[in-house]
């Protein structure tokens, strides 16, 4: 079985035992989150609108994502301008859909 959630503005399609990574969620290793907004469920290719549908799991680790560099460079006016980010992620395992 398979749920389809959304969570950080990105949907992810997940099943019992799999492990994510998604953006930075609130809570220490350990502790469980429960995504609420499950756009549908399906089973063996089936696919089936379920509003009530729950799928629980539980954070591994937090994680920096690599470092994205946004240079610009404005030709012949001797302006230059860089900038670096790196993005909070946390991985979580998915323990269940109910």
């Amino acid at each position: 079985m398979f749920a389809v959630i959304k969570t950080g503005g990105k949907q992810y399609r997940v099943s019992a035992e799999d492990k994510i990574t998604v953006m930075a969620l609130a809570g220490e290793p350990g502790d469980k989150v429960t995504f609420e907004d499950v756009l549908f469920t399906g089973k063996d290719g089936a696919a089936d609108f379920a509003p009530k549908v729950k799928v629980t799991g539980e954070i591994v680790s937090h994680a920096r994502g690599p470092k994205v560099i946004a240079f610009k460079k404005r030709r012949r006016q001797n302006s230059k301008r860089k900038r670096g980010h790196r993005q909070d992620l946390t991985v979580v395992r998915i323990v269940e859909i109910a």
